[in-house]
């Protein structure tokens, strides 16, 4: 292990999800949780797993008492396709670069095509959002209707039809088509999923390496780096479920 961590009693590393994991989708993280993730720090070294942009993210863990770029040994954005060690930026990988301006286009018309046939009650927000590594693709935005896309696709299986037909159409694309958080799906190059982030760590060989996710059956976001053999997988449904986890696993 290098001398970065060597005040880290356990030669071990916890990565975490963000949404459903440390914080509510979309929302701040708890004082509970702020306090819990500093006492693990102390412990091993931590980092956070995402396939949000890291704007989002900050929006969800930065508080007055917390800087997750500072307080956070690993901040892995976008799957880790953006990546921060110890505060400082590692080198960054690129979507549009991998698939071309020509593909992509045929990709995103035939999305905003097929969004405009769906019958959904409600059709507001930001559809698809470009990111460095990955696009992300979601129906609705408020808090208020987030929760009601949730409830009725839960019910009608909307992303897995989309997904379903995507694989279909663009299979010859290389893309993982992969379901996470409340209401959206990530689009991105074969191999660029969570697992990515496990390429940014290996120079410090450490003996363990925790992930903790909420997605993490076949089909989720969290599925790969769950049952990637070099981790030790933890399926959590919400925050209060991982502070409990951390406190049994490392703070007893």
């Amino acid at each position: 292990m290098s001398k970065t961590f060597k005040d880290r009693p356990r030669n071990a590393v916890c990565l975490f999800d963000v949404d459903d994991t440390l914080t509510p989708p979309r929302q701040p993280a708890t004082p509970e949780m702020i306090k819990t993730l500093k006492e693990l720090r102390k412990r091993v070294a931590v980092g956070f797993v995402s396939g949000s942009d890291f704007a989002k993210i900050r929006g969800q863990l930065d508080t007055t008492e917390y800087n997750v770029l500072q307080d956070m040994d690993y901040c892995f954005p976008e799957n880790g396709l953006t990546a921060y060690k110890l505060g400082q930026p590692l080198p960054s990988e690129s979507f549009i670069t991998f698939i071309g301006e020509d593909r992509y286009k045929t990709l995103v018309n035939f999305i905003l095509h097929y969004i405009a046939d769906m019958d959904i009650p409600i059709k507001r927000g930001t559809f698809v959002e470009f990111r460095r590594g990955m696009i992300n693709l979601t129906e609705d935005d408020s808090t208020e209707e987030r929760l009601e896309f949730q409830r009725i696709d839960k019910q009608n299986g909307y992303r897995i039809k989309f997904v379903q037909t995507l694989r279909e159409k663009f299979s010859d694309y290389g893309l993982t088509f992969s379901i996470g958080g409340q209401i959206s799906f990530d689009v991105f190059p074969n191999g660029w999923d969570k697992t990515y982030a496990l390429g940014r760590i290996e120079d410090e060989n450490f003996e363990e390496i925790h992930f903790f996710g909420d997605r993490c059956s076949i089909g989720g976001n969290d599925y790969e780096i769950y049952a990637d053999p070099r981790t030790i997988g933890h399926s959590v449904s919400n925050p209060e479920e991982t502070i409990r986890l951390i406190k049994e696993l490392f703070l007893s």
